[in-house]
């Protein structure tokens, strides 16, 4: 975001014949309670959002569909754009009369709750304004409490280092140490602060055709997960959000997932990715081992640490072992 502070202060920046902006949000309001799954420690959560097709490619048609017909109608020139340019979007649908910024920093709708997909039509014809929307947040502050990593200083106001959505999508090396336990199951972003919003009551289930969950997305078993390579993990993500992030970073996650399970059985799974082909798979691989079974941790040790090429995974393979060691003697080769 900084590199492009400039372009995202003022639309006008990224396109100087700007002379309006049309905002639009997409109600993606899940049908069932989104955090019933933090309770099946051995399946993993996936956000809501990402639970169905990528929702870029079902949004965009409609923005560019509907883009036509005010040029068709009303002349002009058009661009659209959803999470696909430097757009400050959550502040221009507050101003467009969509919502507000809540105190966990998305848009907060009357009619949909917490749960917007937004996009933005840049129009070079001057369209009146709507009526900007004021706060209702109030006293409230549930998204804040609840939040597991506590990546709320203050309200309105989001630390990205703590966030759990950042950490297992944008966040491309290991996950800090001191975190990872309380990532819990989420193995691709996190609905907890949305899900608890009071305004959710008042929106309907949004779920279109297109936006349906797949069954196989909804809470997928952590040892399956486990098991998959580049070209399977492209398979069952395709057209998916989840596939953007890249098979390594997704096993990562679910790694993490596999070490806060307390399911003995899952450390097989563990075990077999200490070989993998990522670092930053390998990394996750003795942690979460670490985690479910220390005495295999110390046996694979010798096996598996002095051929470590990586520094990184030297270094997880030195904090387990310490850890470990602490609370029960783990037995090492020279």
């Amino acid at each position: 975001m900084a590199r492009n502070a400039e372009r995202r202060g003022d639309p006008r920046v990224l396109w100087p014949d700007a002379r309006a902006i049309v905002m639009l949000g997409m109600n993606y309001g899940p049908n069932d309670d989104p955090l019933a799954i933090l309770k099946e420690r051995t399946r993993g959560a996936i956000s809501v959002y990402a639970q169905g097709d990528d929702y870029h490619d079902v949004i965009k048609p409609r923005l560019k569909h509907l883009a036509r017909w005010l040029v068709d109608n009303a002349g002009g020139d058009v661009k659209v754009f959803v999470d696909t340019a430097p757009v400050m979007e959550k502040p221009l649908a507050e101003a467009a009369g969509l919502g507000w910024q809540g105190k966990h920093t998305n848009v907060v709708s009357r009619a949909h709750g917490s749960w917007l997909f937004l996009g933005a039509i840049f129009t070079t014809l001057a369209l009146p304004p709507d009526t900007p929307e004021r706060d209702h947040c109030g006293t409230c502050q549930a998204c804040l409490d609840i939040c597991p990593t506590a990546a709320f200083p203050a309200p309105y106001r989001l630390d990205a280092r703590r966030c759990i959505s950042y950490l297992t999508i944008e966040h491309k090396g290991p996950i800090p140490r001191d975190l990872r336990a309380l990532i819990g199951n989420r193995i691709y972003g996190c609905d907890d602060c949305l899900a608890v919003c009071p305004w959710n009551k008042f929106a309907q289930a949004g779920y279109e055709a297109k936006l349906s969950a797949r069954a196989a997305l909804r809470a997928p078993g952590l040892a399956e997960l486990a098991r998959l390579d580049d070209a399977a993990f492209r398979a069952m993500f395709a057209k998916s959000a989840v596939k953007r992030v890249g098979r390594a970073r997704f096993i990562r996650n679910v790694l993490i997932a596999v070490g806060n399970s307390g399911d003995a059985t899952l450390a097989g799974a563990a075990e077999r990715l200490l070989d993998d082909a990522s670092p930053l798979v390998r990394g996750a691989a003795v942690w979460a081992l670490g985690r479910l079974d220390r005495a295999r941790l110390g046996r694979c040790a010798a096996r598996h640490r002095a051929g470590e090429p990586d520094p990184e995974v030297i270094a997880e393979w030195n904090a387990s072992i310490s850890h470990s060691g602490s609370r029960e003697a783990v037995t090492l080769n020279p």
